[in-house]
C-alpha cells in the first residue's frame, strides 16, 4: 500500500506535467490550514477585493510623493513638485495625472523595515514577514512564509470556478527566484494562478486556458476518474501532503479549462479600444486593466509585477532599481520609463474602478520593496533604503487625500507613526475582514499569525 501511495504521486505530477508543461514545476509540501476561531471582535469587509501593483526594484520615497522641498542639496530631488488634487500635498512634476486623483489615495509615510537585498526586501513587502537573514540569495523555502493572494485563497476560499488569487505577468526574481510568490507550506492548491502571457501582445491568450495539441477535455477527465479509482484504494491511509495539494491543484486546473466565466474574466478584447490606448499599450498597463477586469468577475487577489527584473541601465523596461550606473542615471531614467508608465496607468486604473462602482469595494495597493535614501549618491542616484518608504492605498473604504505617518526631514527615517510591514500587512486583511491574528501552522508545525502587526484602521473612513 505504501508504494500505492508513492506511484499516485508519479501518476499525478507526470500526467500535469504533460498537459500544462513546466508551469506547474517547483511542487512543494503542502499543511493543512489550522485557523483559530475569529476573535470576538466582528471584523467588517470592506473590500471585496485587492489589486496589488508590486513595484520591483524599489521606488523613491523622495522624489516621488514624499518630496523634501526644505532639504538641503544633496538630498533634495532633483525633480520639481507639482500641486496635486490634495490641497498641500504636492507631488513629482512627472506624475501631473497622479496628481489629478491623489484625493482617493490615503499614503502611508513610514513603512520600513530592515532588509537592505532585493530578494530579502521582497520577501518581506509580499508576506509581511522578514527573513532569518537578509540574503541576496535567499530562495523559495517551505520554511517561509505564503504571501498575500496565497492567505487570502485559504482563509476566504472560493465557492465558483475563478481562482481568488491570479499573479502576473511575470515571476520576479534577482538572480534567484523571490520567495513570497507563491503558498509555501499552505499548500499548493492555494498557489495563485499565474502565468507569464504578456496582456499587451494582440494575440493575448491564458496558456492555462488552452490544452496542448492532442489532448482533449474528455481525455484529461479520464485520467481524473483514473486517479479517483486510484485513490479510492487507499483511502484508510493518510494520504501524503504532495499527493493531496497536487490532487487540488489538479481539479482547480480542469475547473479552470472547463469556465466560460474564466474565459470572459480573461478576454482582454472585449475592452474598447480607447480604454485599452487610456491603460497605455503596455505590459504594465494592459495587466492593470486585466486586474479590473478580474476584480470585476469576483478575482480576491490579483498581483500585478511592474517588471520581472530590479531594473538597470534601460530607459525602456526594466524595475525601480536605477542606481550608481555610469553615465545613465536615475534622473535620466526614470522621466522616460517609470513614471510616464506609472502616470498613465495608475490614474486610468483609479478613474476606470470609480467609474465602473467598484473602487469601494475594490483596495489598491502601490508598493516597492524598499525606498531610496535621503542622500544622492556620487552617480547621482540614490541606493536601497528600508528604513521609511511610502505606500499609497486606494478604494476598499480608504480615506482619500489622508496621509499616516511623517518621516523625518530628509525622509530617512519616520518621525511619527512608524508602520511596519506586518502592519502592512494586517492592514490589507482587515480590509478584507480577514482577522490577521488568526493562526496558521507552518511546515515544523509551528503556529504563526497572518500577520504581526496591527492594521493602520486610521485611513479607512
Amino acid at each position: 500500500m505504501g508504494g500505492m501511495l508513492s506511484g499516485v504521486g508519479r501518476f499525478q505530477r507526470r500526467d500535469l506535467l504533460r498537459a500544462y508543461g513546466p508551469g506547474l514545476l517547483g511542487l512543494t509540501l503542502p499543511r493543512w490550514l489550522r485557523a483559530e476561531e475569529q476573535s470576538a471582535l466582528s471584523l467588517r469587509a470592506r473590500a471585496k477585493s485587492v489589486i496589488f501593483l508590486f513595484q520591483w526594484g524599489g521606488p523613491s520615497h523622495v522624489d516621488t510623493f514624499d518630496m523634501k522641498l526644505q532639504a538641503p542639496t544633496g538630498y533634495r530631488s532633483l525633480f520639481s513638485p507639482i500641486a496635486s488634487s490634495v490641497p498641500g500635498l504636492p507631488v513629482c512634476e512627472h506624475l501631473p495625472e497622479t496628481a489629478k486623483v491623489l484625493h482617493h489615495f490615503a499614503q502611508i509615510r513610514t513603512v520600513h523595515h530592515t532588509m537592505n537585498n532585493h530578494n530579502s526586501a521582497g520577501y518581506t513587502a509580499l508576506t509581511g514577514y522578514e527573513p532569518p537573514i537578509d540574503d541576496q540569495r535567499l530562495r523559495e523555502s517551505l520554511d517561509l512564509f505564503p504571501g498575500y493572494g496565497s492567505v487570502v485563497a485559504a482563509t476566504q476560499p472560493g465557492t465558483g470556478d475563478l481562482p481568488q488569487a491570479v499573479s502576473f505577468p511575470y515571476q520576479i526574481a534577482d538572480g534567484s527566484t523571490t520567495p513570497g510568490q507563491r503558498a509555501s507550506f499552505l499548500g499548493k492548491q492555494h498557489d495563485p494562478l499565474f502565468f507569464q502571457d504578456d496582456p499587451n501582445d494582440p494575440a493575448f491568450r491564458l496558456s492555462q486556458l488552452s490544452l496542448p495539441q492532442g489532448v482533449s477535455l474528455d481525455r484529461l477527465g479520464s485520467r481524473r476518474g483514473l486517479q479517483q479509482l486510484i485513490n479510492s484504494q487507499s483511502r484508510q491511509l493518510d494520504r501524503s501532503a504532495v499527493a493531496e495539494g497536487l490532487d487540488a491543484y489538479y481539479l482547480r486546473s480542469l475547473e479552470l479549462l472547463n469556465s466560460d466565466r474564466v474565459r470572459q474574466a480573461f478576454d482582454l478584447s472585449s475592452e474598447s479600444g480607447a480604454l485599452r490606448e487610456a491603460y497605455g499599450r503596455t505590459t504594465y498597463g494592459q495587466s492593470c486593466l486585466l486586474a479590473r477586469r478580474l476584480v470585476e468577475h469576483g478575482v480576491k487577489f490579483v498581483t500585478v509585477y511592474f517588471a520581472p527584473s530590479i531594473g538597470g541601465r534601460s530607459k525602456t523596461d526594466g524595475g525601480w532599481d536605477t542606481h550608481g550606473f555610469d553615465n545613465t542615471r536615475m534622473y535620466e531614467i526614470l522621466p522616460e520609463w517609470h513614471l510616464p508608465v506609472t502616470d498613465r496607468t495608475l490614474p486610468t486604473l483609479i478613474r476606470d474602478l470609480s467609474e465602473r462602482g467598484l473602487l469601494e469595494e475594490t483596495l489598491v495597493v502601490w508598493m516597492g520593496e524598499f525606498g531610496r535614501t535621503p542622500k544622492i549618491n556620487d552617480s547621482i542616484s540614490r541606493d536601497h533604503w528600508p528604513k521609511c518608504y511610502t505606500v499609497l492605498l486606494a478604494g476598499g473604504g480608504v480615506r482619500g487625500g489622508a496621509v499616516y505617518g511623517a518621516s523625518d526631514r530628509h525622509g530617512a527615517v519616520p518621525d511619527r507613526d512608524p508602520v511596519t510591514v506586518g502592519d502592512l500587512a494586517a492592514t490589507m486583511y482587515y480590509a478584507l475582514g480577514i482577522d490577521h491574528t488568526r493562526e496558521v501552522h507552518d511546515n515544523l508545525n509551528r503556529p504563526l499569525p497572518l500577520a504581526r502587526g496591527r492594521a493602520v484602521a486610521e485611513i479607512f473612513g
